[in-house]
């Protein structure tokens, strides 16, 4: 894996479209090795226009105490400052045990906090940091991503992405510490008929998406990376179906008070 060091001239981006409810996106890392066969990121500038091949690399930020600090302050005094950690990259890249670019960024936070933080993540690495956390209260909500319960689907779409239990673990640890929480099913991924059910009591909500609903471009992005033929050549092509989806959300809905069940874009609002 290749890493290098960039000091951005600005740590916070202006969100639009999906994102629309966030006034920032904020990206500790340039890259993310987790290489996950379906992101969307890989038909972005970001992934095109990189050297190397998406999930070979990672850039990493520094700079935090000098610069993030001063701009989120200016952020603030300018208006509500709504964020959404993070839009092209993991916040918790494997490299983040070592580097604590995500970890700096909260404790700034933590310092002068900003309205709402939305974490995005699947790594439960996430745990290290319940400590600050806890102390953003409900200015913050952390998402951890959760695509199906079978152990082989995930290995066959996200073969570096962290195995499942060790995500289930993360989660009730965050919600067991009064941080709240998010199970994120995106995109859905086949699962089994008790998905659902081993989710209870330990997440404040659900959120399902597809890969048509969140790749961005209305499943442009999926189809260019051959998500309907990959399920299809694993005996799973209903799953790129809408019925996947209503089947998904219905055994949700059947464990979890349904105004807890949230639809992709909804899913991510503040």
């Amino acid at each position: 894996m290749d890493r290098s060091y960039r000091t951005p001239k600005a740590w916070l981006t202006k969100t639009s479209g999906f994102l629309q409810g966030y006034d920032y996106s904020l990206n500790p890392y340039v890259g993310c090795t987790f290489a996950c066969s379906y992101c969307y990121v890989r038909k972005m500038p970001v992934a095109l226009f990189h050297k190397g091949e998406w999930g070979d690399w990672v850039d990493i930020k520094q700079g935090v105490k000098e610069t993030f600090s001063n701009e989120l302050v200016r952020a603030k005094k300018r208006g509500r400052v709504h964020l959404f950690m993070s839009s092209s990259t993991d916040p918790y890249q494997p490299v983040e045990v070592e580097e604590k670019v995500t970890r700096s960024l909260l404790e700034v936070m933590a310092d002068n906090p900003p309205d709402f933080l939305f974490v995005q993540t699947r790594s439960p690495l996430v745990t290290r940091d319940v400590d600050i956390l806890q102390q953003l209260g409900k200015r913050v909500r952390v998402s951890l991503t959760i695509e199906t319960d079978l152990e082989s689907v995930r290995k066959a779409f996200a073969p570096k992405a962290p195995p499942i239990q060790g995500r289930k673990r993360a989660l009730h640890a965050l919600y067991q510490a009064g941080i709240p929480t998010q199970l994120t099913v995106a995109p859905i991924l086949p699962s089994s008929d008790r998905f659902a059910e081993s989710y209870v009591s330990i997440a404040d909500q659900v959120c399902i998406d597809t890969f048509e609903l969140g790749d961005g471009a209305n499943g442009k992005r999926s189809r260019a990376l051959r998500m309907p033929e990959r399920l299809t050549e694993l005996g799973y092509e209903s799953w790129y179906e809408e019925a996947a989806l209503e089947k998904v959300h219905q055994q949700f809905c059947a464990h979890f008070d349904e105004s807890r069940v949230k639809l992709s874009q909804e899913g991510f609002l503040p």
